[in-house]
């Protein structure tokens, strides 16, 4: 499994980043649309959408959503979408940390729901990056912490991995691979202050903002873990080998893209 999860990875890492330094705006945008359409087919199974019509139905609506922010891009508030994301991922925080007590989530059209208000945000914190100057080097910064939150815990909590972070949720993960993960991400941030030459504060800050983008991806993860375990299903998908669906390889940029693009803000401005 590890084998044909990292052939998969040496694959996709290249081509995502292709498509972030290669692709125009306007070309990147229709990628990443096709990601967060396929990433609604699939959560349309996980809200427990079982009929073909109905999830194609779901994903038309999905894009009929996209075509609008596309149309009215330039006029919508897009850093209160971000807000409210971030809002909406401390409830879910709330629903992982109760499960299985936690309520408001549990219903169908609940869930449905809630894929917009988890696809959508990450939609606009990826355009709002690319648009930006050096929005690549922005993205490529993403990319880096949410993967090396993510392979830091893998390798950490299979070397120390003791007591389990989550159990009734995810009782593969431990808070030995959180904190190593973490020290990944502050290994990123240091050397890309350094890269960036960031002043002392500048430097803090990004050490700041990597820690809790980092944090904040784990909770991506664990909350569409939540999901997976309720419906009784392992993986959102079988369409990429040894890694389930695009919905488990994007869970943690959908709550860590909103909150990074909020704080890169804030960093670019002090």
């Amino acid at each position: 499994m590890l084998k044909q999860r990292i052939l998969t990875a040496v694959i996709l890492a290249p081509l995502a980043l292709m498509g972030v330094f290669l692709l125009p705006l306007e070309q990147f945008i229709f990628l990443l649309d096709g990601a967060i359409l396929l990433a609604a087919w699939e959560w349309a199974n996980l809200a427990g959408i079982r009929q073909s019509s109905l999830r194609s139905a779901y994903v038309v609506l999905m894009a009929c959503v996209i075509f609008l922010c596309h149309a009215f891009y330039e006029v919508l508030p897009v850093h209160a979408v971000l807000f409210t994301s971030l809002i909406a991922w401390l409830v879910a925080l709330y629903w992982v940390v109760q499960y299985p007590k936690s309520e408001g989530w549990s219903k169908e059209w609940q869930r449905g729901v809630i894929g917009y208000l988890v696809l959508l945000p990450c939609w606009f914190a990826f355009v709002s990056m690319k648009a930006t100057e050096n929005g690549e080097v922005l993205i490529v910064l993403l990319f880096l912490l949410v993967w090396g939150a993510d392979v830091g815990a893998y390798f950490s909590g299979k070397r120390f991995g003791c007591n389990k972070l989550a159990p009734d949720v995810s009782p593969g993960k431990t808070r030995e691979g959180l904190y190593g993960g973490l020290v990944t991400c502050l290994v990123v941030a240091v050397g890309f202050a350094v890269y960036m030459d960031l002043s002392a504060t500048q430097t803090a800050l990004m050490i700041l903002l990597s820690l809790l983008t980092g944090l904040i991806s784990v909770l991506g993860d664990l909350f569409e873990s939540m999901l997976k375990r309720f419906r009784g299903i392992k993986d959102s998908s079988q369409l990429l080998p040894g890694h389930g669906g695009v919905l488990d390889r994007i869970d943690s940029l959908t709550a860590a893209a909103p909150l990074f693009v909020l704080g890169m803000h804030f960093l670019m401005v002090t």
